[in-house]
């Protein structure tokens, strides 16, 4: 009887016998009719997109002149002291807004203020000098009415020393004339004729040198007079010197502030207390809030360009931001000509170069409440309509 031991052994050479699955059919790629019908529509909206697009540039290019060579410029202050000193207080910050007249830097006022006090006493002696010399013209006006009635008194006496000369004369003749015709007269009546008539004469000589000296000391009060009215011109005149002395000691001691000269924002502050300063140097700058464009446009642009064009502006800080404006003026000459060395073409090797022209571009008035957004110094893109 056989056991399952006995049985024989399966073949390990034998090749196992196992049936794999069928691969399914490959699909093929055939496109439908819906992707080819969808793939032409996309190049349709394609192909019209860049027809619009390049119908709307070159509409644009027709009726526009741009310029990206455009930037916002304004008033811009270099504020400087108008004298040496040393600062005492800065009173504004950086960036900081302004009206005109605001205090911005206070110098030590110190110095100054001891040559306003110098100025003044200057002032009052010179005042005192010209009172004292109005009153010394008085006294010489006084003298000199004085010396003129003297000269007429002087006449006077002549005239009277005349009248006694020529009476003691006509005495005498009568008297010579009594003695020798007949005798009537004694001889002494005679001689006392002649010294009365002698005596006439010393006093009419007398009389006449007091005239002179009189009309002397007139004259000498006419010229003291004279001279004392160049003592009160002089005297004006110092006055009139030590008051302008005095005002500009006022003006240098009221330059010790140091104010807006107009509303504006301030930048590029360089200036601490402390700081000593000299006359013109800049210790911040004040920009207004006033601004405008100005867009350097290529000469061969301009031909259809003239004032009062409206202008539309895009500026490249303030992005879909639309402005308006209008052509204001259109500069007498190309930049390179306002250059710090100008070119010389006459000179060297030629190489033609468009030149451009600074155009002033105003805001609408429409446009004006965006100005507070404007910089100075920010790009615009211009673009002026010429059709």
């Amino acid at each position: 009887m056989k056991t399952a031991a006995d049985a024989p052994a399966p073949s390990l050479a034998a090749p196992l016998s196992v049936e794999k699955p069928a691969a399914p059919a490959k699909a093929k790629s055939i496109p439908s009719s819906r992707n080819r019908y969808l793939g032409r529509a996309t190049l349709a909206v394609i192909a019209v997109a860049v027809l619009l697009w390049g119908g709307r540039a070159g509409l644009h290019t027709y009726r526009y002149v741009e310029t990206d060579n455009a930037y916002v410029v304004g008033h811009f202050h270099q504020v400087s002291p108008q004298l040496d000193g040393q600062v005492k207080e800065v009173l504004v910050q950086d960036n900081q807004v302004v009206k005109a007249g605001d205090p911005l830097v206070r110098l030590d006022t110190q110095e100054f203020e001891i040559g306003v006090e110098k100025a003044r006493a200057a002032v009052a002696q010179a005042e005192a000098q010209d009172k004292e010399t109005i009153a010394a013209l008085a006294q010489s006006r006084a003298g000199q009415a004085e010396a003129r009635a003297k000269v007429a008194q002087a006449a006077a006496q002549v005239a009277q020393t005349q009248a006694q000369l020529d009476l003691a004369q006509l005495t005498l003749g009568r008297n010579e004339q009594l003695f020798r015709n007949s005798g009537s007269t004694t001889q002494a009546e005679l001689d006392n004729a002649k010294a009365a008539a002698d005596a006439a004469l010393a006093n009419f000589h007398a009389a006449n040198a007091n005239r002179d000296a009189a009309q002397a000391a007139v004259d000498s009060a006419a010229a003291s007079f004279a001279a004392t009215e160049a003592q009160v011109t002089a005297a004006k005149a110092n006055v009139a010197a030590a008051q302008a002395a005095l005002s500009d000691a006022q003006r240098k001691l009221a330059y010790t502030t140091i104010t807006a000269p107009n509303d504006g924002r301030i930048g590029n502050k360089s200036v601490e207390p402390g700081n000593r300063v000299l006359a013109g140097q800049t210790l911040l700058a004040l920009v207004e809030p006033n601004v405008w464009i100005v867009a350097n446009f290529k000469e061969t642009q301009l031909p259809r360009m003239h004032v009062g064009q409206e202008v539309e502006l895009a500026v490249d800080a303030l992005p879909g931001l639309k402005l308006l404006g209008k052509i204001d003026s259109l500069a007498p000459a190309s930049g390179a000509l306002f250059a710090l060395l100008p070119p010389d073409n006459a000179t060297g090797n030629f190489n033609k170069v468009v030149q451009r022209i600074p155009v002033k571009i105003l805001l609408a008035s429409d446009s004006q409440e965006a100005a507070s957004l404007l910089r100075v110094g920010y790009s615009v893109v211009v673009n002026v309509r010429v059709r």
